[in-house]
């Protein structure tokens, strides 16, 4: 079965190649040194110390593993000639909830760089999915927790 396609913008490929090199080269060699030091207390059978230590190694290789199949399987767009006539990854977006009266902002990124608190939201999320390929003016039901939002598009940066 062939890997899914993870497209990110430049930013999100600086994140992921930061966070992978700094768990191959900082963060390995802070465990290996922990797993030394907790095997120097003796029996490991009872070495709460050595099997925190194991653990997070395992995490942390897994990790590794995860990040670089990410990679692997990445594609990097170019938002810097994307067109600002439809939202697509990369875009900055300006919706008014027409119910309420209130504006926001979103940056639509792949679901490995949404950070809905920086207002940086999955294309697969359900906003992002409702204004995806969408023109500026357009209005778009979005089904929430909370109930429907409708979102009018009132500019695409």
């Amino acid at each position: 079965m062939k890997d899914k396609e993870l497209i990110l913008t430049r930013q999100g490929l600086k994140k992921l190649e930061d966070e992978l090199s700094y768990l191959k080269t900082a963060k390995r060699r802070e465990v290996a040194a922990r797993i030394k030091q907790s095997i120097e207390f003796g029996d490991l059978s009872e070495n709460s110390e050595y099997e925190g230590a194991k653990n997070e190694q395992a995490f942390i290789e897994g990790r590794i593993l995860t990040l670089e199949k990410m990679l692997r399987n990445s594609r990097v767009i170019d938002d810097t000639n994307s067109s600002k006539d439809k939202v697509d990854i990369g875009s900055t977006v300006s919706l008014r909830d027409i119910a309420r009266g209130k504006e926001c902002k979103y940056t639509i990124v792949s679901p490995v760089e949404a950070e809905p608190t920086a207002n940086k939201i999955s294309y697969e999320s359900p906003v992002g999915k409702a204004i995806f390929g969408q023109r500026k003016g357009i209005v778009v039901e979005v089904e929430a927790p909370a109930g429907k939002v409708t979102y009018e598009i009132l500019d695409i940066f």
